[in-house]
C-alpha cells in the first residue's frame, strides 16, 4: 500500500511539474509592425544607410519597442515591386504601439526618411511567439 501511495504521489508531482513547465512555455502574444520601404531612385547608398541607421537606433530611444529586426530584399522571385527594406518591429501591446507612433523620436526618424521615400507599406498583426 505504501509503495502504491508513493507511486501515486510521484506521478502527481511529475504531472504538476509538467503542467507548470507547459504554463511557462506557453507562447506570448506579440504585436508585429512590419514596414517596407521603396526608396527614390535618386537616393544614394549613403542616404539609404543614413535611413537604416536612424531606424536601427529607435529601440534605444523608444522603450516601448520590444525588438527590431531588419534586412534588405534578396528574394529570387522578383515580386518585391521595388520595396527593398523590411523593418520588423515587435511590441508587447497595442498601447506600446500607440506610444511609438506619435513618439518624437519616431517623428524625427520620419524627417530623415521623408526625402528618400518613394513608397511605404505597413502591416501590423498579432502572433503567438
Amino acid at each position: 500500500m505504501k509503495i502504491k501511495f508513493s507511486l501515486l504521489a510521484a506521478f502527481l508531482l511529475i504531472g504538476a511539474f509538467a503542467f507548470s513547465a507547459f504554463e511557462t512555455a506557453k507562447p506570448k502574444k506579440m504585436l508585429r509592425h512590419v514596414v517596407l520601404f521603396k526608396f527614390k531612385d535618386s537616393s544614394t547608398p549613403a542616404q539609404v544607410k543614413e535611413v537604416e541607421d536612424a531606424f536601427r537606433m529607435l529601440p534605444s530611444k523608444i522603450k516601448e519597442i520590444n525588438s527590431l529586426e531588419w534586412g534588405t530584399n534578396n528574394s529570387p522571385e522578383n515580386l518585391n515591386q521595388g520595396f527593398t527594406h523590411c523593418f520588423f518591429v515587435t511590441f508587447k501591446s497595442e498601447e506600446d504601439r500607440a506610444v511609438y507612433l506619435p513618439h518624437p523620436d519616431h517623428k524625427a526618424f520620419g524627417k530623415v526618411l521623408g526625402p528618400h521615400l518613394d513608397k511605404v507599406l505597413v502591416v501590423d498583426y498579432w502572433v503567438n511567439e
